[in-house]
């Protein structure tokens, strides 16, 4: 996880049935500019359409992350402020450990093989942090770094978030983050980028998102994903 050359991560959390469409167009399109997809996978014990796509995506590549376990269920120590989404912002390592046990229980009963865990709303406790590490997880992407769970190595790189906007800050928003894109791929080290399937259906945001990997490809960046950061740490 040391290489300073510029690699581009391009994550996609979310993905629901009603949604999957947008999530296989996402994927061709970043298909054709050689460019791989980090999925952000909410274990559920269910075998259905997205976990089929999920397994897919994998066997063509693309990287699995873990991204919690159920995000309906609020947390006993959360913060008030940050809601459901926030599953282990600031979870005990006794609570996050009963959360990760469910979690990998449902990618062994649906065959989801995963490279590592990005929390909800990318924050995560210390707490978090030991019990990844108890559970054999080797990496994990918050909203400010992506850690190596094995070295302690940290490489700090904030995540860019397409996200729903009002209709008036929207553009501005989305011209900032091209810009960043940018920026971070002429400085070297990693450029990430994330969006939820549900933005996808905002065309402004999926075209920003779009314009953004083919800046950071102009600007040398070449795709990857969080699994490949510690498959190379390992080699």
């Amino acid at each position: 996880m040391g290489d300073v050359d510029a690699r581009l991560l391009v994550s996609l959390s979310g993905a629901t049935p009603r949604a999957l469409h947008r999530c296989a167009d996402l994927a061709s399109e970043l298909e054709r500019r050689r460019v791989p997809l980090s999925i952000l996978h909410v274990a559920r014990t269910e075998d259905g359409p997205v976990t089929a796509w999920v397994r897919t995506r994998a066997a063509a590549g693309d990287s699995v992350l873990l991204h919690g376990y159920d995000h309906r269920i609020t947390p006993t120590h959360r913060t008030v402020q940050l809601g459901r989404r926030a599953e282990f912002a600031s979870l005990p390592a006794h609570e996050a450990r009963l959360r990760l046990i469910a979690a990998k229980a449902a990618l062994d009963t649906t065959g989801v093989a995963v490279d590592g865990f990005a929390p909800p709303r990318w924050l995560a406790s210390q707490g978090t942090l030991q019990a990844l590490r108890e559970h054999g997880f080797t990496l994990c992407a918050d909203a400010g770094s992506v850690r190596d769970l094995v070295t302690g190595e940290v490489l700090r790189a904030r995540v860019q978030e397409f996200t729903s906007q009002s209709h008036r800050t929207e553009t501005v928003r989305c011209f900032a983050l091209v810009l960043a894109s940018a920026r971070a791929a002429r400085r070297g080290g990693l450029v990430r980028l994330g969006i939820d399937a549900a933005d996808l259906t905002r065309p402004g945001l999926r075209q920003a998102l779009l314009d953004a990997v083919d800046v950071a490809i102009e600007n040398r960046a070449f795709g990857s994903t969080y699994g490949s950061l510690r498959r190379a740490a390992a080699a």
